[in-house]
């Protein structure tokens, strides 16, 4: 196989000194906020109920995204210790002579991140009085968007890599070793671009609707069907895509299905009964 046939990848890390998957990061969690915004106001809730919002979401991903890869992915290291624990928790690294570096979140899962997402919601509409199937609909909509910069965020670290192939647009991580693999960031990427796409079209054809008893009144946020769709596709797209990537840790070559597989079957059945429960009250 010739190696010119492929992508040879080797971005730089950062852009300047910012690094790339933080602005990945930052830049998906902005265009979301900006989707919601707009969201609420086609909905006419007040400003002061969305502004805590975004922070709402932000600690809660964060938060459940560190703590999903410290616990279901790097138990052994994070959790036997008193050092390992104040990793998880801090964005530090304990040297062996002693020392401290800042290494930042090394580590942070997408369930995680989702079941994190969810219990904040679940907060912040305790806070607001506003109907926790509403917000879950709205953030849904926008949640391709921040997903998708995600993966960028990953692709450009040259992390969560592909099996080897020799599929022609296949991806030399040269950060990781020199053979061709699938580029599993990329392809994630491109799939919650879609979702995204994919949202706002069945928004705006949801809000086009005249009459709530027509069978496309599912399609009204606050049933809970756009929650459902969400969790659905993002989560059996990432069961499948699971094939196409390395595991991320050892103990996971022992499995008959990755952690990441395992983890993607119960947002898989929450999606589904959401959609089901919002067809049925439609």
């Amino acid at each position: 196989m010739e190696l010119l046939s492929y992508i040879v990848w080797n971005p730089s890390l950062s852009l300047g000194p910012f690094r790339w998957y933080s602005l990945c990061w930052l830049l998906g969690l902005a265009l979301a906020y900006l989707v919601v915004k707009k969201l609420y106001k086609e909905q006419k809730i007040k400003d002061e109920l969305f502004d805590p919002l975004f922070i709402y979401c932000f600690l809660g991903i964060l938060i459940g995204a560190r703590l999903g890869h410290c616990i279901f992915y790097q138990p052994d290291y994070f959790l036997t210790s008193g050092k390992g624990f104040v990793e998880m928790l801090l964005p530090i690294h304990f040297l062996p002579d002693g020392g401290v570096k800042f290494t930042g979140y090394e580590g942070l899962a997408s369930h995680g991140g989702t079941l994190g997402l969810m219990i904040a919601l679940w907060l912040y509409v305790k806070k607001t009085k506003l109907s926790i199937w509403m917000v879950l609909d709205n953030i849904a909509i926008a949640t391709g968007v921040t997903a998708c910069f995600i993966r960028l965020g990953n692709l450009m670290n040259s992390e969560i890599i592909g099996k080897i192939t020799d599929v022609p647009w296949a991806f030399i991580f040269e950060r990781v070793d020199t053979m061709p693999r699938h580029p599993g960031q990329l392809y994630e990427a491109i799939a919650y671009a879609v979702l995204f796409g994919l949202m706002w079209w069945l928004h705006k054809k949801g809000m086009s609707v005249g009459k709530p008893q027509t069978t496309s009144s599912v399609l009204k946020v606050g049933t809970g069907w756009f929650f459902g769709f969400c969790l659905t596709y993002i989560f059996t797209f990432r069961f499948f895509i699971e094939y196409t990537k390395e595991i991320q840790e050892a103990f996971e070559a022992s499995l008959p299905l990755d952690m990441g597989q395992i983890l993607s079957v119960p947002f898989i059945i929450i999606g589904v009964a959401c959609m089901l429960r919002a067809r049925k009250l439609s």
